[in-house]
Formats: structure tokens, sequence, C-alpha cells
């Protein structure tokens, strides 16, 4: 089943309840919440108040993609908040274990993330202790970028490890998704689909626009 991940970095904050109950009812199953700290990845970004602002709002998963330095300093205050899941990136993490212990520990879904200078392979060793991985198709930082050429050859790299590995592992894509790029990232293996743009600034709405990416791959 492919599930659709809204990025509400996308999103108008002056109507963010009303957006999220939106593609909600488009039959998306979960919200993205970028989280950049200036160094990781060159911009500014939301913090935990905003998923404890969303949480009373929504029941779809809170998941909370930590483009960050030190992903440790942020793992208890989005927890408390209300996140469901933390997404965090290898390359920030020698040893991604403890940190996915900690965060399991406390009955969360943990994810780790590639850079598009990444190869899939190094998150291999940690397939069988994650719920998610989540290859990047553009570099991260900015909402809007194109995705990248090489990005389907990557994501079924990395889907022939998972199945090896840990089919239970979902695989998310995150970057230059829209009506043309999501059926393309499903069939090379995907099946989480974060999307800003095309879904927030749809001109149908993202309602339909949910509807409509849904549609295109099932």
């Amino acid at each position: 089943m492919i599930s659709i991940a809204p990025s509400i970095l996308a999103a108008d904050f002056s109507r963010l309840g009303e957006l999220v109950r939106e593609i909600e009812l488009g039959g998306a199953d979960r919200v993205h919440v970028d989280v950049m700290d200036g160094h990781f990845v060159p911009n500014l970004s939301m913090g935990p108040i905003v998923v404890k602002g969303l949480r009373p709002v929504t029941r779809m998963q809170l998941e909370v993609h930590l483009m960050v330095t030190d992903p440790t300093m942020f793992v208890e205050p989005f927890l408390k908040s209300g996140a469901d899941s933390l997404i965090v990136h290898q390359e920030v993490l020698p040893d991604p274990r403890p940190l996915i212990r900690a965060v399991r520990g406390q009955g969360k879904r943990i994810g780790l993330a590639v850079n598009p200078g990444t190869p899939v392979e190094a998150i291999e060793a940690y397939l069988e202790d994650i719920d998610l991985a989540l290859c990047m198709t553009v570099w991260p930082g900015f909402g809007g970028q194109s995705f990248l050429p090489e990005s389907p050859e990557r994501i079924r790299a990395l889907r022939k490890l998972i199945e090896t590995r840990n089919p239970k592992c979902e695989l998310e894509v995150d970057g230059g998704i829209d009506m043309k790029t999501a059926p393309t990232s499903t069939s090379a293996g995907a099946n989480v689909l974060v999307a800003g743009t095309s879904i927030f600034g749809a001109a149908v709405g993202p309602r339909a626009a949910v509807q409509q990416m849904l549609k295109l791959t099932s």
C-alpha cells in the first residue's frame, strides 16, 4: 500500500490546522514535519511547538524528519510533544544504534535517511532495527527542488536491500515528488511519498491533490 506524507514545510502556516484536516480527508496517513538546524542543512525551520499544536488536530502519524547535526538533542522534546516517529540522518551518526534503541524504547517509530551523495548501502546494517528507510531524492534543506535523475536507481537498490534484510521496513522518498515523479518512485520500490509543494501548492487544493497522487500510484 502507498502512503502519502504531505510535508507541512510547504503549507500556509496561518491555515495549518485546516490544511492538515484537508490532507487527512484526502487519504494521507501521516504528516511530515521537516526540522532544520541551520548547520546540517543551510536553513532553519520548525520546532517541537508545531508538533504539540498539531497533535490535538489530527489522528494521523506525526513524522519528524530531523535534518540536524545532533539529533540526540531533539529526541525527547519532539517525542514529548507528540511525535509518532523520528527520522534521523546516517551522515551525522557514526553509530545510530543507541539512538534507535532510545526511540524504540519509548514505543515510537524510527527511520534512517541518506542524502543523495551517500550510498544507500550505508544503512544496510541497520535495516533490521528500523521502521523506515528514507532515500532523499533532492539535497535536503529547501522545498520546491527538482527530483534528481539518479534517484530511481538508488530507490531500486535500497528496495533490494530492504527485501533481503527487513521486508517490513518502509521505503520513503523525499524531494521533488509530484504527479510525474510519484509513479516513477513507486515503480522503483518506494511505498511512502513525501510531497510538499505538489500537495499544498496544488490548484485543486490539498485534499484533491492527495487523492490524485494516490490514484496515480495505486
